[in-house]
């Protein structure tokens, strides 16, 4: 039998703001990471996730991607052809929330986009905000680039109503194995405004693990939409101004070219 390649990850999400005000703030999370091709036979095998279903874990399409409930897998490769990126049917896992009694917010999903011969080939975030608004950054990886990726690119999606959209996104990524690091720095001009990174351990996707992050975080969803709000009053209250919310991006993706990458690269 064919070992899965989807998994969950438990661990910790740290958000550390450094400027006008600092703010610190922890919690543990799990989070799925889904080959979109094992998709139908999770949803016959397991009793307690289901793919565009109600379970105690679920996952819909419609969560993501363009939002309209249609193939992931077509849709991203749809995003790739412009960059010139052909994945030839290799694998597209994806690491997001589930999914928890019906309700999920996901403020970052990460598309890691292989060659048929396991190679990572690029990644796409998505970013959703709170106002329902998505935007996504392409980064093809260069195939030079091994173990721990680096690079940025411009923010192009209004998250923070307390951060301006001139900045940048630094990332730090360890693709998934045994453990997995996803980092992001945020910068202006005048250097960090905020860190913010997520870590966790495999586990295998099975039921018993499944259950067992259901029972250790059965409100996992409202601890992340609630935290979102609760943190921003705190920083409200804290005297940071808040920032007007512009249109958002006309193109859903942004493609990053290889020199930011390799820009970022020289940063180490």
């Amino acid at each position: 039998m064919r070992t899965r390649a989807s998994c969950l990850y438990t661990g910790t999400v740290v958000h550390h703001r450094l400027k006008p005000r600092s703010h610190h703030l922890t919690y543990r999370v799990f989070s799925l990471l889904l080959d979109l091709d094992e998709l139908p036979t999770l949803d016959g095998s397991l009793r307690f996730f289901s793919h565009n279903r109600f379970n105690l874990l679920s996952f819909y399409d419609r969560d993501h991607g363009p939002g309209d409930g249609a193939s992931l897998r077509d849709w991203v490769e749809r995003q790739l052809a412009p960059a010139g990126i052909d994945l030839d049917g290799g694998p597209i896992r994806l690491l997001c929330y589930p999914r928890v009694l019906g309700y999920v917010f996901n403020p970052l999903s990460i598309y890691f986009c292989h060659r048929p011969d396991g190679r990572l080939n690029a990644i796409l975030y998505q970013v959703n905000n709170t106002f329902g608004e998505r935007h996504c950054y392409l980064i093809p990886v260069d195939p030079e680039q091994d173990g721990v990726l680096r690079h940025k690119c411009r923010k192009r999606l209004y998250v923070s109503p307390f951060i301006t959209m001139e900045a940048m996104y630094h990332f730090r990524i360890r693709p998934p194995g045994e453990r997995l690091t996803v980092a992001i720095r945020e910068t202006d001009a005048e250097g960090p405004l905020l860190y913010a990174a997520t870590r966790g351990r495999r586990r295998p996707f099975a039921d018993r693990e499944l259950l067992a992050a259901f029972l250790r975080f059965p409100l996992m969803t409202l601890k992340v939409i609630g935290g979102i709000h609760w943190e921003a009053f705190r920083i409200w209250r804290k005297g940071v101004p808040l920032v007007s919310r512009p249109p958002p991006p006309d193109r859903p993706v942004t493609i990053v070219p290889q020199t930011s990458l390799r820009s970022a690269e020289s940063m180490r």
